[in-house]
């Protein structure tokens, strides 16, 4: 299957309650106050999540005390990260592409509701 097409509906679904939150709230506020909306849309809408889990990293087989903590991974295979910032850098786009290789999903997308006059979302695949 092309990667671009990876959970086609569900990324749908997931831009949809992204585009409503930012329909609402606008541009300008903290990632934080963006993830408690977008956690209250995603729940009206019935889609899957769950919010700051906990993923262990490894190196060699071995844990690693330090951890990753993405904003919601949805339909238990998409991770969704929050950014309100002017910019998107490859510095984030990496940040998500870690919370890929340490879960083994394949799909992330990396939201920003720092851009005017809307919300971006990028898919990043691994």
């Amino acid at each position: 299957m092309d990667k671009q097409m990876w959970y086609r509906e569900e990324c749908y679904q997931i831009q949809g309650a992204v585009f409503d939150v930012y329909r609402e709230m606008g541009c300008g506020f903290l990632e934080a106050v963006y993830q408690e909306c977008l956690g209250k849309e995603l729940l009206k809408r019935k889609i899957p999540f769950v919010a700051q889990q906990e993923l262990k990293l490894f190196y060699k087989g071995e844990a690693l005390r330090q951890t990753y903590i993405p904003d919601f991974i949805c339909h238990d295979s998409i991770i969704v990260e929050i950014k309100a910032l002017s910019t998107i850098t490859r510095t984030h786009k990496a940040q998500v592409l870690n919370y890929l290789k340490a879960t083994e999903m394949r799909l992330g997308l990396l939201v920003n509701f720092g851009c005017y006059p809307k919300a971006t979302v990028e898919r990043i695949v691994l």
